[in-house]
C-alpha cells in the first residue's frame, strides 16, 4: 500500500539514504562529483534540514510503499509572504521514478496548497535535470532561468517554474 506522511527530524536520515542514492544518478552527468558532494554536505546536513523544518518552516513528505520509503518532497506555504507555496525538493530513489509516486507527491502538495490559500506554486529545477520534463508534464510552466551562486565557485543554472492553481 502507498502513503504519504509528513515527515519530522526523526526522518532525516531516511531522507538523507534517499538523496545519498538519487543524486548521483540524477546529477552524474550534470555535475561534478566535488560539485554534488559539496551540495549534498550543504543542504543535507542535520543543522540545515533542521533550520529548514524549525525556522524556515519548510514541511517535509514522505511517500512510502508499506514501510519502505520510497521519496520525498519538501516545500514552503506562504513563499516570499505571498500566496503561494515553493517547492523546495522533490526526489525518487531511482528504481521508484516512473511509477506515479513524483505525481502523488505533487498532488497532496497541490492539496496542501489551496488548504493554505496559495494560488501557485514555484520551483526551480537545473536546466539539465531529466526532471524538467515530468513538471512539464505535471502543468509547470518555465517562467525564467536563474544562475545561483552558491559557494565554493560552484552554479545553480536552473529554470524557474510555476503552476498556477
Amino acid at each position: 500500500m502507498i502513503t504519504i506522511s509528513e515527515a519530522s527530524i526523526e526522518d532525516f536520515g531516511t531522507i538523507r539514504k534517499i538523496v545519498y542514492a538519487t543524486w548521483p544518478i540524477a546529477y552524474g552527468d550534470i555535475l561534478s562529483k566535488a560539485q554534488i558532494d559539496y551540495m549534498l554536505e550543504k543542504f543535507y546536513s542535520d543543522a540545515t534540514l533542521t533550520d529548514n523544518l524549525l525556522n524556515k518552516k519548510h514541511h517535509f513528505i514522505l511517500v512510502n510503499e508499506n514501510t519502505t520509503p520510497l521519496g520525498f518532497a519538501s516545500f514552503e506555504h506562504h513563499y516570499l509572504n505571498k500566496n503561494g507555496t515553493r517547492l523546495h525538493k522533490l526526489y525518487l530513489l531511482p528504481e521508484s521514478q516512473g511509477k506515479g509516486m513524483g505525481k502523488l507527491l505533487l498532488e497532496r502538495i497541490e492539496i496542501l496548497a489551496k488548504e493554505n490559500h496559495s494560488n501557485i506554486i514555484s520551483l526551480n529545477v537545473n536546466r539539465f535535470n531529466k526532471a524538467y520534463s515530468f513538471y512539464k508534464k505535471m502543468g509547470f510552466k518555465s517562467i525564467d532561468e536563474e544562475d545561483l551562486q552558491i559557494g565554493n565557485g560552484y552554479l545553480m543554472e536552473d529554470y524557474k517554474m510555476e503552476k498556477k492553481l
